[in-house]
């Protein structure tokens, strides 16, 4: 799959004029690729983890361990939708991405000032303290992220008097 614009017989190589105007490849090019990287391998620990803590603790902390499976999931589907193109994806990315900032925020908060209800971690304890606080810091970007690449296509489609 390329992320470049494909050139046709007629027009020649693809430009910013020939490229397609929904701009469905934006959110897979530059930063979006390390986005997608990196919530892959947020997908794939957080899922892995939380199962296996389900597996062989269920009665320690089963809401700890079941958020970080959720987490894990929210982060899959926040990759996919990241790097497939379309504006169905586009949304998904956004409506997955808001949800894993609210679930940063709520959790992190409860486990600060709740801490009793969270024996042991989630992936998003204390703002993601476990992990770096990356899991703080990557809604923002991916937030960022969706809303720039969609501010950006808009402006191209206004240039070229075509509407969304």
């Amino acid at each position: 799959m390329s992320d470049t614009p494909a050139s046709t017989p007629a027009s020649g190589p693809a430009d910013s004029s020939t490229a397609d105007p929904t701009g469905d490849r934006t959110l897979r090019t530059g930063p979006g690729r390390l986005l997608v990287a990196v919530y892959a391998v947020f997908a794939l620990a957080a899922t892995a983890r939380g199962s296996y803590q389900l597996v062989t603790r269920f009665d320690e902390a089963p809401l700890a361990y079941g958020l970080s499976v959720l987490a894990g999931i929210i982060y899959l589907v926040a990759a996919v939708g990241l790097a497939r193109a379309g504006r169905t994806s586009r949304v998904v990315a956004l409506v997955s991405v808001s949800v894993e900032m609210a679930g940063v925020l709520v959790v992190g908060a409860l486990s600060v000032f709740a801490s009793g209800a969270f024996p042991d971690d989630t992936v998003w304890s204390n703002f993601g303290s476990g992990y770096m606080f990356i899991p703080l810091v990557l809604p923002v970007l991916g937030l960022w992220w969706i809303l720039h690449v969609h501010r950006m296509d808009r402006e191209s489609q206004a240039s070229q008097g075509t509407t969304p």
